[in-house]
């Protein structure tokens, strides 16, 4: 079965999209990687969506266009996937979150825009989207999904390994002697991309290669403030996302410590803050491996900063297990595409803090009938990715 997975993320800035086919061999989920690629939202679009994320006020009408104008764009998305890799079974489309709403450390509620119905009309082939809220009714936090995917490439390593993801929010799943737990471990790029953007450092909005926090000097007294956050301390299972960690954060944040840094020292101490997050995450978790990806393992500060507060612990990229680090999210939700389609659940509870697994996401018929495969009466123990 030959499954699209589409997800722009908490960055926002762009739609990341993988083509998987599967087949299940005895217990082992074999994927072949084929088509990937990256699509920037044009930058109108992108204005307008980061104008409206929270705390931002905003209106139902600039929600429903933006809902349209997104799903217009993921279906051409879509479209270009398909044409260069040709017809697929089904698409799954993450969409773009706009909100996450949590209280008391319990996930109430959670919002992706994209209207799915335009993929379906452009493609004509069925759409899954919609997929975090049915883990959320279940007591579970909808994030982060990739544990599934994580849980099954990892299962295996002796001493435990840890998969973390870099990208507007870091998250990690810990998978050691057959349990697996995972939650939201802090801002990666959100703080960071919310100065440099709002400052005009870089006209991408992100810190390419990590240049300007290599030009800076991590700040004591801010960074000291910043780690005093609460969230840092909840026991997870918890999640999180700009919703807490956006500009005005930093700003409150900087008015907390009296300091004024240099752009080039804010933005170094906001990736130290990443580091030291993700560090004591680790640690704690006591694994012998980190696997990478997101784009956040393309910030060299980053990743040497990683490695240099985790001695011991072997850091490496998701390429190196056949998940291309740009591309694994989107992997991940042709995964849970896979498994929807075929009776099984798409959760880890160990992962999201869900009562039990469930079967994700609402479907949306292309231009014929709604036709499933026969249903699979075990999951699959493992996963093996290819190229």
């Amino acid at each position: 079965m030959k499954v699209l997975g589409m997800i722009s993320g908490t960055s926002h800035d762009g739609i990341d999209v993988a083509v998987v086919d599967f087949e299940l061999v005895g217990s082992t989920l074999e994927g072949r990687v084929g088509h990937t690629a990256s699509t920037p939202y044009p930058d109108a679009l992108r204005s307008r969506l980061i104008a409206a994320l929270p705390p931002a006020p905003t209106t139902l009408a600039e929600v429903c266009e933006l809902d349209t104008l997104i799903g217009q764009t993921f279906a051409e998305a879509a479209a270009a996937a398909i044409t260069a890799g040709g017809p697929v079974d089904l698409v799954v489309s993450h969409g773009q979150t706009v909100y996450h709403w949590v209280e008391g450390a319990h996930a109430l509620g959670t919002l992706q825009i994209g209207q799915p119905a335009w993929i379906a009309e452009r493609t004509g082939t069925p759409v899954l989207s919609d997929v975090r809220i049915r883990d959320i009714t279940a007591g579970g936090h909808g994030a982060p999904l990739v544990s599934v995917l994580d849980g099954l490439l990892l299962g295996g390593r002796e001493g435990g390994a840890g998969a973390l993801n870099l990208g507007g929010i870091s998250n990690m799943t810990v998978v050691r002697d057959g349990e697996l737990y995972a939650y939201d471990l802090g801002p990666a790029n959100a703080l960071i991309d919310a100065v440099v953007t709002s400052r005009g450092l870089h006209p991408r909005g992100f810190d390419e290669d990590g240049k300007i926090a290599a030009s800076g000097r991590v700040d004591a007294r801010l960074l000291e403030v910043l780690l005093e956050e609460p969230y840092y301390r909840l026991a997870p299972p918890k999640s999180t996302g700009k919703e807490l960690f956006h500009l005005a954060y930093v700003e409150q944040a900087l008015a907390t410590a009296g300091v004024r840094p240099s752009d080039a020292d804010l933005v170094a101490t906001l990736t130290e803050l990443t580091v030291r997050t993700v560090g004591d995450g680790v640690r704690a978790a006591g694994v012998a491996a980190l696997v990478v990806s997101g784009g956040g393992c393309r910030n060299p500060v980053i990743m040497d900063g990683l490695r240099g507060a985790l001695p011991g612990v072997e850091v490496g990229p998701s390429d190196d297990l056949g998940a291309p680090a740009d591309d694994k999210e989107a992997i991940a939700f042709a995964l849970i595409g896979w498994l929807s389609a075929h009776g099984l659940p798409g959760t880890a509870p160990g992962g999201t803090g869900a009562r039990g697994p469930r079967i994700l996401g609402t479907l949306t018929p292309g231009s014929g009938p709604l036709a499933l495969p026969a249903p699979v009466a075990e999951p699959p123990r493992s996963l093996v990715l290819s190229r």
